[in-house]
């Protein structure tokens, strides 16, 4: 949904800056996989704010098969319940008046797919926002109940160009 938003940007540009920006997505989307750290990418364009996570479920659950136990099973429905929510996860700036318009959340594995040797979930939020221009940063709240989650490695792309950053449980704010 991310490359949607970028897709309708009005420049050739714009979708050029965010590959430009996002070097370890290449990786990622070529295998490499390592526990404790995710890519989190952000994109503001007018009223709406996308932020895209893609994390190993190792990050999230302490396991990235199917779940095999009804503890496992409740874990794996009460994530997806969560990130499908969006509470508490991210605090943006209160100024902007951005609200959850909708949330989608990928992670075959748990979802009925086949079981691989790595898995991953994906995970895409959309805001709205009131006042967009007032839109300063976002605070990661992720790393708090997920402590397998050591670095996010982020990439912001929006009308004040872009930003890259690692976040941490210390260091949890993306300003831009």
């Amino acid at each position: 949904m991310i490359r949607k938003v970028i897709q309708r940007a009005t420049t050739a540009a714009w979708s050029a800056l965010v590959l430009a920006l996002t070097p370890g997505h290449w990786a990622q989307a070529h295998g490499v996989h390592q526990h404790g750290v995710a890519r989190l990418e952000v994109a503001v364009e007018g009223a709406q704010l996308v932020i895209r996570l893609d994390s190993p479920l190792d990050n999230l659950l302490g396991f990235e098969r199917a779940p095999r136990t009804a503890a496992e099973r409740t874990a794996a429905a009460a994530l997806i319940k969560r990130l499908e929510s969006a509470q508490g996860l991210f605090l943006t700036s209160p100024v902007a008046g951005c609200t959850l318009a909708s949330a989608e959340v990928e992670a075959p594995v748990l979802q009925g797919g086949s079981a691989r040797e790595h898995a991953d979930l994906v995970a895409e939020w959309r805001y709205t926002c009131r006042a967009p221009e007032r839109l300063t940063g976002l605070r990661v709240l992720l790393f708090k109940d997920y402590p397998r989650l050591r670095r996010l490695d982020a990439a912001v792309v929006g009308p004040r160009g872009q930003r890259a950053a690692q976040l941490t449980a210390r260091l949890p704010d993306l300003a831009w």
